[in-house]
């Protein structure tokens, strides 16, 4: 027997009622990148109380996808910008393809710091 009382559904179990909870089925969706990731593990270290509210009411797995998303567009955002403050282009290259590799290693560290200090943790 069944029954639904402040918003929850309990089933009868004896001589007891308890509480029909649960984790809906993730649809069949691309797995997490590192942000969405890294973002998850955030709030189940340092959020418990948002991240069990979010678990139990099955909305979880949409929010750490829409800060993952979030998180992707703010980086490559970011690195767009920072290339074009810093004339790192194609020509640059190909004429030293080892200065480009060091000035974009530069931009993704710094592009990540800011993403992850503005969307993960912040």
């Amino acid at each position: 027997m069944r029954i639904w009382e402040n918003g929850l559904e309990y089933e009868l179990i004896g001589d007891y009622y308890f509480p029909v909870i649960g984790v809906p089925e993730a649809a069949d969706q691309a797995p997490l990148s590192m942000w969405g990731r890294m973002y998850k593990d955030y709030l189940r270290g340092h959020k418990q109380i948002l991240f069990n509210e979010l678990l139990l009411t099955g909305k979880l797995d949409e929010h750490v996808r829409m800060v993952d998303r979030q998180a992707q567009e703010r980086y490559e955002v970011l690195v767009r910008q920072m290339k074009d403050a810093e004339g790192v282009t194609e020509g640059l290259k190909e004429r030293d393809m080892m200065e480009w590799v060091r000035r974009m290693n530069g931009i993704d560290a710094r592009a990540r710091e800011g993403v992850v200090m503005e969307l993960i943790y912040g």
